[in-house]
Order: C-alpha cells, then structure tokens, then sequence
C-alpha cells in the first residue's frame, strides 16, 4: 500500500511543479501552450548536467534555467511582439520537442545519479506518514512549499494583487501605472522555471535516463490542472494527485494483465483530461471559476 502511494505521489509532483508555473503565468493574462516543450528542455538540460558534473543538484538548477531561457522566447514573441499566444506556444512545444531530443541523443543510454531523499528528524520514523511525506527528495518539498507560496502572494502580497489586476483588466494596470509587459515577463519566466524543474524531476527522480519525448504528454495535462483547478493553487494539489493515480493505474493494469487493449489503458490519463474539462465546461455556477479575463489577450500599450 505504502509503494503504491509513493509511486503516486512521485508520478504527481511534475504535474504539480509545472501547473503551479502555468497558473502563475495564466494569472498575469498569459496563455502558454508551451509547458510541453520547456519540460523537455528541463529533463534534457538536467541530465545533460548531472552527468558531466557528478552531481544531482545541478541538474535542478540547470533545469530551472532551461526553462527559463525557453519561456523567454514565447515571451518575446508573445508578449512583447504581441504574436499570437496559441499559436507562438504551439511552435515552441514543436521546436523544443525537436531541439531535446538532438540535443540528448547523446545522451541514450546513459544513467545519472538520482536525488538523494531527505529524511526529516524524528517526523521522518512516523509509521507510513513519515515514509510518503518525511523522506523525500528536495524538488518534492519544493513542490508543495511552491503551491503554499503561490497561494499566499496571490492572496496577501501587493504583488499578488499588480499581478491578478493585469490579467483581470490590463488597461486598467497600465492606466494606475504598472507594467504590464515587465509583470507578464516575470510571469511567463516563472512559468518556465517551474516547468524545468517538472522536466528535471523525471530524469533525476522517476527514471535516470533520456529518451526522447519522456515527458509523454505531462505538460499539456498541466495544461487542464490549472482549468480543472480554477486558477486556484490549492486544487492543483488535488487534480495531480488525481491524474497521478489514473497513470499508476493504466501501469498497473498493464503489469497485471487486465484484460482490456494496453492501448486504451495508455489513453486514461488523456481521456481523464478530456473529461475534467468537459465537466468543468459544464458548471453553471461560474463565480467559483476565476478565470482571468484578460487571459490570452495581447496588450497593446498604445491604445
């Protein structure tokens, strides 16, 4: 029982690192189809640098920055040259796609060391709790103190607030004074760092190899986190959670032979997506959905 619910806590928390970063970017009015290509970026960027220097730690820096430096092209072209936000993210995930996997096929068939787990004193000995929560690697711990943070700038930081008011109404933020460029470039910088390090967590945690496309698929399933959340942090924990035990069990299903086509057991995940969105489309009650409304929406700050 007790492997079962790691396996699904460790298979949650990409999911988690990189919705957290698209919520935060989706806030400040910015739509990032993107997540896909600047995981990549972070699992490749990550493995490249644990194996040349020995150490796994490098590899959360080197994938924060990965994706970062990737996000930074959707925002020059999305935010600054005001392209259009669909279609710059969709070229993004297909150029980085690419771009990962020439830059890891030398990479194939090379293992690297993986993040050490961090055995918390005394909290770390509590029977099961101790063992799913207490003594875990670092990028786990950093996943849920991510979403506690974010949860709390939203809510109680003035630059929560400058953020919310430029996706809500950017007229509005431009007309009091802030930047609604530098505040979305922030943002999507964010979003990146947060999608590296969803990228890195595969290769440093999950499995310690490349091989091109790894990500398979997580990043658009962050994608439909942040809708099936509501733009509220908090509920990502739930959704990856969620998501994490319907791949687990498309995995189970496979190992035990169930006796359905081990084709439509790989489609759970993405026929879940599908459904959660469909089911929030559905909801009546639209004041409990915070959609920014600004969200995918170039300012023009001419006008």
């Amino acid at each position: 029982m007790s492997a079962l619910l790691l396996t699904i806590l460790a298979t949650s928390i990409p999911l988690l690192l990189a919705a957290t970063g698209e919520l935060i970017a989706e806030r400040s009015g910015v739509l990032n189809l993107g997540v896909e290509g600047m995981m990549l970026m972070g699992a490749v960027a990550a493995l490249a640098a644990v194996l040349y220097t020995g150490n796994p730690y490098s590899g959360i820096l080197f994938g924060a920055l990965a994706g970062v430096a990737v996000s930074l092209i959707f925002a020059f072209f999305a935010v600054t040259l005001m392209t259009n936000q669909v279609a710059t993210g969709l070229a993004l995930t297909i150029f980085a796609t690419g771009f990962s996997g020439l830059a890891g096929a030398p990479l194939v068939g090379k293992t690297a060391e993986s993040l050490p787990p961090l055995d918390i004193p005394v909290l770390a000995h509590i029977p099961l709790i101790g063992e799913l929560f207490f003594q875990q690697d670092i990028l786990f711990y950093l996943a849920f103190a991510l979403i506690i943070a974010t949860s709390l700038f939203l809510k109680r930081s003035r630059g929560g607030m400058i953020l919310r008011a430029v996706g809500d109404n950017h007229d509005s933020a431009h007309a009091l004074g802030y930047s609604v460029q530098k505040v979305r470039w922030m943002a999507v910088a964010f979003g990146g760092a947060c999608a590296g390090l969803g990228g890195a967590y595969i290769p440093l945690v999950l499995t310690p190899h490349w091989s091109e496309g790894m990500t398979a698929g997580r990043g658009w399933i962050a994608l439909a986190l942040v809708v099936f959340a509501s733009w509220i942090p908090y509920r990502i924990v739930i959704g990856a959670l969620i998501f994490g035990g319907i791949t687990i069990l498309q995995l189970a299903g496979q190992a035990r032979g169930w006796p359905v086509p081990s084709q439509v057991l790989s489609m759970l995940p993405y026929l879940a997506t599908i459904l959660a969105l469909v089911l929030m489309s559905m909801r009546k009650s639209s004041h409990h959905i915070t959609v920014p409304f600004c969200l995918g929406k170039p300012f023009h700050p001419g006008n």
